[in-house]
């Protein structure tokens, strides 16, 4: 039931660590001339068919989308997951981050990945790999990630941006302006811009609407804008985390409502698209994803951990993060989303735009390589 799909030999944990090995003059699996400044904007949701399906709309974007500037991002194509491996330069299995939700089996919980940070679970113990920061810092190359100021101290940042310097700016335009100020200022360095935008008006009103779309003119125009600013040996790179699909609600599924599907299932993780499913001590695995296969096999991906882990899609899985991922995944391939009606918060259900399964839009991520980057 595992997908058949080879994964792109670049990846998006290659797109930070390549831009660090462009400041040191080192050779990097992006294959970067050296350069003196770096930027690596992260445009949250943008994917490759998202981008160009509106092509039109995003005009310079797109005019420097070559066809070999596209790469797979993670799996689960979810943010948690995505940012943690640009940051850190390595696979969800060995950062730790799996999911949007996962398992903490110390605390026997379901855990947000973005927003569930607490003192039960510490980010340098959680994700105990270094950032490129870190590794940037050790070579006295300073390093800022630029976003917004919600994001400054949270668990997440902490667990993934650690080692750089957090630089809140509200707008988009702000945040281009913010490392325009920093590449004067700074005689070498190394940015990471994020722009969660995109991935916001997404899932409240679809990535088709018209406020998706005026948030990628925005980030058109502004990418633009400071690309044409670009010294000689300034380099940029604009890449995402995921794509986006639209889900109508009709096309949600109550999984719950056959009994079979949660017979023995002690929590419930992940996302809409990619469900994890944590079962009870002593519920087989198989026979789980079995049932699983006979009433949803025609629309979804479905396999066990075990499975997962020996196919590579969490890359490799540090042995303390191993109980994280589900023991049973079960991934759309469908235009669906799988929803539990027992939840007692039901609001997510009023998500249009969607992502976390393994088809090409949700995957496949643009690299658009800017100033001393271009080909």
């Amino acid at each position: 039931m595992l997908p058949v799909r080879p994964f792109s030999v670049v990846r998006l944990a290659d797109v930070l660590t390549s831009s660090l090995a462009s400041l040191r003059a080192q050779p990097n699996p992006l294959v970067l001339p050296p350069a003196g400044k770096a930027l690596v904007v992260l445009a949250d949701g943008l994917g490759v068919s998202n981008l160009r399906a509106r092509a039109g709309h995003a005009r310079f974007l797109t005019s420097h989308l070559a066809r070999t500037d596209v790469v797979d991002g993670v799996f689960p194509a979810t943010t948690a997951a995505g940012i943690a491996s640009l940051t850190t330069g390595v696979a969800p299995g060995t950062h730790g981050l799996v999911g949007y939700k996962v398992l903490d089996a110390a605390n026997d919980r379901v855990v947000n990945q973005l927003t569930g940070w607490d003192e039960r679970m510490e980010p340098h113990s959680w994700q105990n790999q270094p950032t490129v920061f870190d590794t940037a810092a050790e070579t006295g190359i300073p390093s800022f990630a630029v976003g917004p100021k919600r994001f400054t101290d949270s668990g997440f940042s902490r667990a993934v941006l650690r080692g750089a310097g957090y630089v809140p700016a509200e707008s988009i335009g702000a945040r281009f302006a913010a490392s325009r100020a920093i590449f004067d200022a700074e005689p070498t360095a190394l940015i990471y811009l994020y722009v969660p935008e995109l991935d916001i008006n997404a899932h409240a009103h679809g990535w088709e609407s018209a406020k998706w779309l005026a948030q990628l003119e925005s980030l058109d125009a502004e990418t633009a804008r400071f690309a044409g600013t670009l010294r000689q040996d300034e380099g940029m790179i604009l890449t995402a985390d995921h794509g986006v699909v639209d889900v109508p609600a009709a096309k949600q599924v109550l999984f719950d409502t056959v009994p079979a599907l949660v017979a023995g299932v002690r929590h419930i993780g992940g996302d809409p698209r990619c469900l994890q499913l944590y079962t009870e001590p002593g519920v087989d695995a198989d026979a789980l994803a079995e049932a699983w296969r006979g009433v949803e096999g025609e629309r979804a991906w479905i396999f066990t951990r075990s499975e997962a882990v020996a196919a590579g899609l969490f890359g490799a899985v540090r042995a303390d993060a191993v109980a994280r991922i589900g023991d049973v995944i079960v991934a759309a391939r469908k235009l669906i989303a799988y929803y539990d009606s027992r939840e007692p918060n039901q609001s997510a259900r009023s998500m249009v735009g969607q992502h976390g399964s393994l088809t090409d839009e949700e995957l496949r991520v643009p690299v658009i390589r800017l100033g001393a980057f271009r080909r």
